[in-house]
């Protein structure tokens, strides 16, 4: 299995986030996606929590089955909900963990407009920088503009860290729920955003549209940028993330052995 840094080292990745099934639908569902997608040759799939303490024995296991089954790099999210209160570390500390137990390749999150409990964004921006100063890449939270992701880039690199930062996407295709997991993220929905979309929210073919054409903008500004890759949130859904691929007509990727 190929390391993700020796991945990003060959030039732009392109990846996917899954989530663990609860229940046979779910997970059916989820095997289907992992199949529409397999064909893109995604430079890796992570697999995130979903919460809860078995959660994290689901998480292994779709990680596991991927790599055992497929010809896909797999990467778990680790987090500390649901651990008990001495398992719990701050991110930096499960970073070192993870490299005294032999992490080869270890990415960390980063929050463009600041971790939701981060008192401020400077503060934010300086655990954050000590965090990849242990580890190898970043992967952002989804983010609406890409001047959220300069900013973030502009504000690491004058801390010294140059390590690749990895835009998440996340197309909008419910204005609701969109609204909903930024507010956990503690990131708004900006106003123009609401103001293209709200109108078409009793249109749902032109919602998707307009939604799918908004993720497809914030692509190539990324890329034009000099982005290191793309990482989508798929929600383990695969039509959105086929259609925004390829309406950039981004190329599958070389399998490597």
């Amino acid at each position: 299995m190929a390391r993700i840094t020796d991945l990003l080292g060959r030039g732009p990745t392109f990846s996917f986030e899954f989530f663990p099934p609860r229940s046979d639908e779910e997970k059916d569902r989820l095997s289907q996606t992992i199949q529409d997608l397999e064909p893109l040759h995604p430079s890796f799939v992570s697999v995130t929590y979903r919460g809860g303490r078995s959660s994290r024995e689901r998480t292994t296991a779709v990680v596991t089955d991927i790599i055992r089954s497929r010809a896909i790099t797999a990467m778990p999210h680790l987090v500390c909900v649901a651990h008990s209160r001495g398992e719990l570390r701050h991110a930096a500390e499960l970073v070192e963990l993870a490299r005294a137990l032999g992490g080869r390749s270890i990415g960390v999150a980063a929050h463009p407009a600041g971790h939701p409990r981060s008192p401020d964004r400077v503060s934010d921006r300086r655990h954050l920088a000590a965090k990849m100063a242990l580890a190898d890449f970043a992967i952002t939270q989804f983010f609406f503009h890409v001047d959220d992701y300069l900013r973030l880039r502009e504000e690491l690199a004058d801390l010294g860290m140059s390590k690749p930062v990895i835009p998440g996407i996340m197309p909008i295709l419910s204005l609701a729920s969109v609204k909903r997991m930024s507010e956990l993220a503690g990131y708004g929905v900006p106003a123009d955003v609401v103001d293209r979309l709200s109108p078409l929210e009793d249109d749902p073919k032109e919602f998707r549209r307009a939604g799918i054409e908004l993720a497809c903008e914030l692509c190539r500004e990324l890329l034009d940028a000099g982005a290191p890759g793309l990482h989508f949130y798929t929600l383990n859904f695969s039509k959105a993330t086929l259609e925004i691929y390829r309406s950039l007509e981004l190329p599958a990727q070389e399998t490597i052995a």
